[in-house]
């Protein structure tokens, strides 16, 4: 979504680094082409305003021919702005002393609500609580219906009757209750438009059930509009905290730097994707990193942490180590892969790099298609083919390029780059560092050293050997002078 306003703002920061001193003019120059950029993703004009007098402040005040690197002076600051346009500090969720704790989502149709709903539930889930679901949406055709699919995949209850809005949120409380469920989300209607007899219907469910938490669900693609819409929920039934929801869209992204500034409540939570698990806390610090292009792994390490636990988590780092060593089959090969594809895919991993790394990624060609292309090659071999590609020949790889929808050429070229990421690995490999045997005994030989570091290869994605891969068009990398995951042109 920050796709353009990051390129714009990594456009001003490259010209800041190539003077070797910033004068004022030079600095109130910067800051027209960054209120330029804020403007044109959509950000409002208070909020854009606002934003500029701190960073000139905060700017001119500091010393910035002192500093070794004033242009990153300038970043530095303009970061700590961003953070705190964006909320300062991730908003943290209590829980009723008595339960069930009552969470409100309000916000116009279209918006995401009822999927926010079942993702709130998921993450309740994750925290060791147990939510219910209550439709109390029944002016939208099926909208109970969609409630009921979402929360089938998570495994939480949903509660509905085909009465009034008000009396379905009283009765899901109730039932609540009466389960021993804590946590309650009701899903309520929502209007293309904000109107008096929506904020009437939502004023009238939050004074009935009297919620802990009052969410307005907003699509971070409305741009400036959100500004308004905000302030209307705000006013009509007094929010706590917004949901943001698109954050994964195309587009400009101004309603996340607005809605803080503008509706006076923090972003608790981002909707990242559409599935289920595509949910996540908000936290300003992290998306202000990746606006900048300083990407976000601890978000990507948080993703890793949660898709692999217990005997998985184990499975996966035994597969790295193998890995590392040289040994690894495209069995192995093809279990990175799925494991990446775990945390969102490709496209989720290099938009939580750093763009430096993002960048090299996208010139080396290496994307999705490509990556179902490698697939497809590696499910239509035989497992003894995948442990012992050097027995594909001729036949098999006919049979496996008509399995797979590819060429024979395509088939050999995987092979190649394989068998040439082994022998490098293997080549990398330090003295002494071939993996012992499980259940071997005994110290290391002198001058032995780890393959990996203390504490194993944990959630290692399909980036490492994919890297690796990348690597081998490098001189001495055994393909040198092309690009080694490149299928010839057919």
């Amino acid at each position: 979504m920050f796709e353009a306003l990051s390129g714009n703002l990594g456009a001003v920061f490259d010209r800041l680094r190539r003077k070797g001193r910033l004068r004022p003019e030079d600095i109130t120059e910067a800051l027209g082409e960054i209120r330029r950029a804020l403007l044109a993703a959509d950000v409002a004009v208070d909020v854009v305003g606002e934003f500029r007098d701190r960073v000139r402040s905060e700017a001119l005040a500091a010393d910035l021919n002192r500093a070794i690197n004033p242009a990153q002076q300038v970043v530095r600051i303009v970061h700590a702005e961003l953070v705190r346009t964006l909320g300062g500090e991730p908003m943290s969720i209590s829980f009723a002393s008595r339960p069930p704790t009552v969470v409100l989502l309000a916000g116009l149709q279209g918006s995401g609500k009822t999927t926010a709903a079942a993702k709130l539930a998921r993450w309740f889930r994750s925290q060791g609580r147990s939510p219910l679901l209550v439709g109390a949406d029944l002016t939208r055709p099926a909208a109970v219906e969609q409630l009921r699919v979402l929360a089938g995949e998570i495994g939480v209850p949903v509660f509905s009757e085909t009465t009034d809005p008000v009396a379905v949120a009283v009765s899901g409380l109730a039932e609540a209750r009466r389960l021993g469920r804590d946590v309650v989300i009701c899903d309520t209607a929502g209007r293309q438009v904000v109107d008096d007899a929506l904020m009437a219907e939502v004023r009238a469910i939050g004074e009935a059930i009297q919620p802990h938490y009052t969410f307005l669900v907003l699509d971070a693609m409305v741009g400036q509009e959100a500004a308004r819409v905000g302030r209307s929920f705000h006013s009509a039934v007094g929010l706590d905290a917004v949901i943001l929801t698109k954050l994964d869209g195309d587009a400009r992204g101004g309603a996340a730097l607005s809605v803080r500034a503008v509706v006076g409540c923090p972003v608790a939570f981002a909707s990242v994707g559409e599935r289920v698990g595509d949910f996540e806390r908000f936290h300003p610090d992290r998306l202000a990193g990746r606006i900048l292009g300083m990407g976000d792994m601890l978000s990507l390490a948080e993703k890793a942490e949660a898709a692999y636990e217990g005997r998985q988590a184990a499975d996966a780092a035994d597969a790295a180590e193998r890995v590392l060593a040289g040994d690894f089959t495209l069995d192995d090969f093809l279990a990175q892969m799925r494991q990446m594809r775990k945390l969102g895919g490709l496209g989720d991993v290099l938009a939580h790099l750093p763009s430096a790394q993002a960048s090299q990624a996208a010139e080396a060609g290496v994307d999705e298609r490509r990556l179902g292309r490698m697939e497809a090659i590696i499910c239509s071999m035989t497992l003894p083919e995948r442990a012992q590609p050097a027995i594909i020949d001729g036949s098999r790889r006919r049979r496996i390029a008509a399995g797979s929808g590819t060429t024979t050429a395509e088939v050999g070229e995987l092979l190649r780059n394989f068998s040439a990421a082994r022998k490098m690995m293997r080549s990398a490999r330090p003295a002494g560092g071939r993996r012992k045997a499980k259940g071997s005994k005994g110290r290391k030989g002198r001058g032995a050293s780890r393959v990996t570091p203390a504490g194993g290869a944990r959630n290692r994605s399909a980036a490492q050997l994919l890297e690796q891969l990348e690597g081998m068009n490098k001189p001495g990398g055994g393909t040198a002078g092309r690009d080694p995951l490149a299928f010839p042109d057919r």
